[in-house]
C-alpha cells in the first residue's frame, strides 16, 4: 500500500479516541441549547447547486469553494456555509407560513481556504440556529442569549460576545458615497484593524466628507458600552443612529438577564459574508485567535430565494471551541457512566451478563479481552484514550479489580455496580 493513503489531504485530519468523544459530547451540548429554546433540527445536503451560495448571495468568495459537475454539467459545490442552504430551505418548503420558523443544524461545511499553514481546517463541523420571522430587536435578544448559552453549555466561563451592527457601517458608506469595489477594500482594511491603511484609503476616495472621522475611528470603536455613546456621537445619518439605537434596546435587555458580562461592542465588527444586514456578533475566548462563535441578522437573504422573511442566526464552530475548551482544561460532563470491563477467560460469561445489566441501566460498557504482557498502566492509558471513567479487572476465581489512572488497583463489588 502507498504511504500516501495513509494520510489525508491538506487541510483535513482524522479524529478519534477521547477527542472524538470530547467533540461528540460539545455538540450534544451546543445541540440541547438549540432543543432548549424550541428549536427543531434540519439537515440539508452536503452538496447543492453553485448558485445557492454565489457571489450574490453574499457567502464565501467563489475561489474557497470545493466545485464539481453532475452529469447534467451543473456546478455543484460542498456547502460552505450554512446559512444559505437554510434560506434556500425556508422559501422551498415555508414560504405560505406567516408565523416564526426556528430551526437548528449540526452539519460539516467545506471551506478551501489558503491560509493552512495557519492551522485553518478546510472541513469543520458547525452547530447553529435560525429564527426566521420579523425585524424585532426581541428575535436578536433571543439569538444572543442562545449564543451565550452555547459557550456555557460548552464550560467556558471566560468569554466575550462583541456585539455590532453593520447598518451603522453602512449608513456611514451612504454620507461618503463610497463604491462597492471600495467598500470591498475598506472592510478588509476595517476587519485587519488597520488604522493607517483605512485613514490613507478614505482621504483618497472622499477628502473633504464630514462623515469621514466617523469611518477612520471605526476600528477604534470596540470595547464596552461606553463606545455606543461615542459612535451616537459621530454621526446624524438615520441609518447609522438607528444601528445606535437598536444595540442599546438589545443591551438594555441583556443587562436586565445578568447576560451583560459577557457582552462588549466593536462597530468595526464586519463579516466577509455579505448578506448580514444588521446586528452582527462574535464569540472569542482563550486558546483560540478566531472566533468560535458568530451570527447576525441577514434580512434580505431568504428574498433572493422568493420569499421575503427577515432572519437571524448563529453557529459554533465546534472545532475550534473543542481547541479551546482543550488549552483551557476543560472537558465537558460526559452523562453517560462509562466503565471498561477487562475480563480474563474464566470470567467472560460474568463480564457479559454484567454488562448486559448495566447497559441496560444506560450505562456505557466496553469490553475487551485480558492479554498477556499488558500491565494496569496500559489499561488506563487505553481507558483514558476512548474516554472510560473506570476500569475494571474481572477474573474468573480472584477478587475484581478497580484499575486506578496510575496502575494501581483496590478490590470493587461488582454487585454494587
Amino acid at each position: 500500500m502507498k504511504k500516501d493513503l495513509l494520510h489525508t489531504p491538506e487541510g483535513v485530519r482524522d479524529i478519534y479516541g477521547a477527542e472524538c468523544r470530547f467533540k461528540s459530547r460539545v455538540t450534544e451540548l451546543l445541540k440541547e441549547v438549540c432543543e432548549r429554546y424550541g428549536y427543531s433540527e434540519i439537515q440539508t445536503p452536503s452538496f447543492e447547486f453553485f448558485d445557492v451560495f454565489n457571489s450574490e448571495r453574499g457567502s464565501v468568495p467563489s475561489n474557497e469553494m470545493f466545485k464539481f459537475f453532475d452529469h447534467h454539467g451543473n456546478t455543484l459545490v460542498l456547502r460552505p456555509d450554512m446559512t444559505p442552504a437554510v434560506a434556500r430551505i425556508a422559501a422551498k418548503y415555508f414560504h405560505e407560513t406567516k408565523l416564526p420558523i426556528k430551526v437548528y443544524y449540526a452539519a460539516n461545511t467545506f471551506i478551501n481556504h489558503e491560509n493552512v499553514y495557519r492551522g485553518q481546517l478546510k472541513e469543520n463541523t458547525v452547530v447553529g440556529a435560525e429564527l426566521i420571522g420579523e425585524n424585532e430587536p426581541d428575535e436578536d435578544f433571543e439569538i444572543i442569549c442562545m449564543a451565550i448559552e452555547s459557550m456555557k453549555a460548552a464550560g467556558l466561563r471566560n468569554f466575550q460576545v462583541e456585539i455590532g451592527n453593520i447598518r451603522f457601517f453602512k449608513g456611514l458608506l451612504k454620507e461618503v458615497g463610497i463604491s462597492d469595489e471600495d467598500e470591498e477594500e475598506l472592510v478588509s482594511l476595517i476587519n485587519k484593524k488597520n488604522f493607517l491603511g483605512v485613514e490613507e484609503l478614505l482621504n483618497e476616495l472622499a477628502p473633504d466628507n464630514p462623515a469621514i472621522e466617523a469611518l477612520t475611528a471605526l476600528p477604534k470603536l470596540f470595547g464596552s458600552v461606553g463606545v455606543l455613546d461615542e459612535a451616537a456621537s459621530m454621526t446624524e445619518n438615520e441609518d447609522s443612529r438607528y444601528a445606535v439605537d437598536r444595540l442599546y434596546e438589545i443591551y438594555g435587555k441583556l443587562k436586565e438577564y445578568g447576560y451583560e458580562k459577557y457582552v462588549s461592542f466593536d462597530l468595526g465588527s464586519l463579516s466577509s459574508h455579505a448578506y448580514y444586514t444588521g446586528i452582527i456578533f462574535k464569540a472569542y475566548t482563550f486558546g483560540t485567535g478566531e472566533a468560535v462563535l458568530s451570527g447576525g441578522r441577514y434580512d434580505k437573504l431568504i428574498a433572493q430565494f422568493g420569499v421575503n422573511r427577515p432572519s437571524t442566526g448563529f453557529s459554533v464552530v465546534v472545532d475550534r471551541l473543542v481547541e479551546a475548551l482543550s488549552r483551557q482544561n476543560i472537558s465537558p460532563d460526559d452523562d453517560a457512566e462509562s466503565i471498561l470491563f477487562v475480563y480474563d477467560d474464566a470470567a467472560l460469561d460474568k463480564a457479559e451478563k454484567l454488562a448486559l445489566k448495566l447497559r441496560d441501566r444506560g450505562l456505557r460498557i466496553g469490553m475487551i479481552k485480558k492479554s498477556e504482557g499488558i500491565d494496569n498502566i496500559e489499561y488506563a492509558d487505553y481507558a483514558r484514550e476512548w474516554r472510560f471513567k473506570k476500569v475494571i479487572l474481572l477474573s474468573g476465581d480472584k477478587t475484581s479489580l478497580m484499575i486506578n489512572e496510575d496502575g494501581t488497583a483496590e478490590p470493587v463489588v461488582t454487585d454494587n455496580l
